[in-house]
């Protein structure tokens, strides 16, 4: 099986969503909690990223995003950049974790399409978006603070009531947009099918020649 190239339009739609998680910071952060991870609106256009455009095409929209953002572009929340924000930061994790968590939700999404139904969709954006998120940032927020993991995960709490209703919105925009461009994310089965029917199943007898009369 080879890869797909991406296309032009592939291209747009990553840049695209790029620009929308970026655009999602600028309201800035909001810190809670005796832990310095503050709360943002950019994880909610991770979940877009993955529940509209898939595994592919969200990892790359997201990994765009981070790239600008370690090479010094004041794209997260509060104008910050750098690649400390990718090192000694207590929330480093959870950027990391964005990557882990698109991922899960596109190839989820891609398994729900057509149909798309609300709950196993919801399952989905929140096992990708806080589940494997969290799972990457508490402990990353454990060893940068020299924290105890329970303690870590204690005050990532606080971002519960917040992501849950991120996810909730993303499965409800994300149906709309499926139901008016269906094809955004092409779905594995539908791929090998048209592959296998457009395999040769039978090659041609050849006729033997006849000899001709003298």
């Amino acid at each position: 099986m080879t890869a797909r190239t991406l296309t032009v339009r592939d291209l747009a739609q990553i840049a695209i969503f790029a620009a929308l998680i970026a655009a999602l910071g600028v309201p800035g952060p909001l810190s809670l909690g005796v832990i310095a991870v503050p709360i943002t609106l950019q994880t909610l256009g991770v979940m877009l990223a993955g529940a509209v455009l898939g595994a592919r095409k969200g990892f790359f929209a997201v990994l765009l995003f981070l790239a600008l953002t370690a090479a010094g572009l004041p794209l997260l929340a509060g104008g910050r950049g750098g690649l400390a924000w990718f090192t000694t930061s207590p929330s480093a994790g959870y950027l990391y974790g964005w990557l882990l968590g698109v991922l899960v939700i596109g190839y989820l999404t891609s398994r729900l399409l057509p149909k798309y139904p609300f709950w196993p969709a919801l399952g989905a954006t929140v096992l990708g978006g806080i589940v494997m998120i969290y799972a990457i940032g508490v402990p990353v927020t454990a060893f940068t603070l020299h924290l105890p993991i329970w303690g870590a995960l204690v005050d990532a709490s606080k971002f519960l009531p917040g992501d849950a209703i991120k996810a909730v919105v993303t499965v409800l925009v994300a149906r709309q947009v499926h139901r008016a461009y269906p094809g955004l994310i092409p779905r594995r089965r539908a791929v090998t099918a048209s592959s296998a029917t457009s395999t040769p199943t039978s090659t041609a007898t050849p006729t033997p020649a006849r000899a001709s009369d003298e």
